[in-house]
């Protein structure tokens, strides 16, 4: 199994890259969103991969992190969704969107992703419920608005409280967690500034 390939791009299409590694060249497939990115990357990239096997192809699918590869492996366990499918539904959600959507029965969010019906979407979240927790769910969302933000920008506690707000006024935590991140004026501390915000955004 190969687990990942650290190379540099030497060329790209529309659905993957090509990463040449040991005087190899590996074809991976990706969202076009991390096409961009792994492009944007002029040294060494770190691709974690997922490899498949099949009776006329042999293939490898790539990520940029260890948790869009988890997400992806999760997704190929619901009956029904291959790789193709998997990849597709990470080109319209992000892992920690699809979390939310599939803990907060947000079917409609998750029929956005190209291929996927309606009755796809109920049966991945009946088929993921289980899989994910709620409170790890904040942890890996926030610690991603972390990474990419200062703490004056975006409070871990003041943000979650925020959220939890949202979510106890019956709004989903998709779109409680949108209208949060886009609250960047005020103090971080105050989660009733962030909150009446984030109001205004839903």
């Amino acid at each position: 199994m190969i687990s990942f390939i650290q190379g540099k791009v030497a060329d790209s299409s529309e659905n993957s890259i090509i990463v040449e590694a040991g005087g190899v060249g590996y074809e991976i497939f990706m969202t076009g969103a991390s096409i961009e990115a792994a492009l944007r990357e002029k040294d060494i990239i770190k691709i974690h991969t997922y490899f498949h096997v099949r009776e006329d192809a042999m293939q490898l699918y790539g990520f940029l992190t260890k948790d869009d590869l988890q997400v992806f492996r999760l997704l190929l366990g619901v009956n029904g969704i291959g790789p193709k499918a998997a990849l597709g539904i990470l080109a319209g959600l992000s892992a920690d969107e699809l979390r939310f959507a599939v803990l907060s029965d947000d079917a409609k969010t998750i029929s956005r992703a190209p291929g996927i019906g309606k009755k796809t979407a109920q049966k991945l979240i009946l088929e993921l419920k289980d899989k994910f927790r709620l409170e790890d769910a904040f942890e890996q969302k926030l610690s991603h608005v972390q990474a990419e933000a200062s703490a004056e920008e975006f409070s871990l506690d003041g943000s979650r409280e925020a959220v939890e707000a949202l979510v106890a006024l019956g709004y989903s935590s998709t779109e409680a967690l949108r209208a949060v991140r886009k609250v960047t004026d005020v103090s971080p501390d105050d989660v009733e500034g962030i909150l009446k915000a984030a109001l205004k955004n839903l």
